[in-house]
């Protein structure tokens, strides 16, 4: 947790560096996204700690258990942020680079670092293979989720606020997906970059694991 609010202390800080040298506040909505790249991980700290004492059917669990898949999107959806990079005239690109990676790399890491929660927490209660499907299921979902907030604009408090209006708007691709074949390309592209990504993590840490064993 310490380094977590460290990373995103220095992404605050390279953004207000920016700022000063672009007399601009272009770019700001990369704090709101840290922010709500935060809300999973706290969310499934909160699950474990609840899962310590109550079973998983217990409606404070499946409550908490809600909101962190609803949210958990928002950490991964950060990646396609670098849409914006050249959006803008700005003083020095590669900067403006460095100061995106910094914030979609500590959004990232938040939200895997919840998913791992979960998933040992999954592991404690299920088979392997249920324990795969659920991980998979979930990074699909995220998938989908990139895709309906960058091309459809809609965010994860719209589930809460307006879920009738989403639903209407993306009935008609989970119906007809083969009609939309850039809906199907960025979901299976963002589900593989995921679940790579998270692969890598779940064996960094199991090997570091190991290691403390031996």
């Amino acid at each position: 947790m310490l380094m977590l609010g460290i990373s995103s202390l220095v992404s605050i800080g390279l953004f207000g560096c920016g700022a000063l040298r672009n007399h601009s506040l272009a770019f700001g909505y990369l704090a709101w996204n840290l922010l709500l790249a935060w809300l999973p991980l706290l969310f499934a700290i909160r699950l474990v700690a609840v899962l310590q004492t109550k079973r998983w059917s217990s409606w404070e669990a499946m409550a908490i258990s809600l909101l962190w898949v609803v949210f958990l999107p928002n950490s991964f959806y950060m990646i396609s942020d670098f849409i914006h990079l050249q959006e803008i005239r700005r003083v020095d690109l590669l900067y403006d680079i460095l100061m995106f990676t910094s914030f979609i790399y500590t959004g990232v890491v938040l939200g895997f670092s919840s998913l791992y929660l979960v998933h040992l927490q999954f592991k404690k209660r299920f088979p392997n293979r249920t324990v795969l499907t659920l991980i998979a299921a979930i990074l699909v979902a995220c998938s989908g989720a990139i895709y309906i907030g960058r091309d459809l604009r809609w965010n994860s408090w719209d589930v809460i606020t307006n879920p009738g209006g989403l639903l209407f708007d993306v009935s008609d691709r989970l119906t007809h997906p083969a009609t939309y074949p850039r809906m199907l390309i960025t979901i299976i592209g963002f589900f593989i970059l995921l679940s790579t990504m998270y692969g890598l993590l779940w064996c960094g840490a199991r090997l570091l694991q190991q290691i403390k064993t031996d």
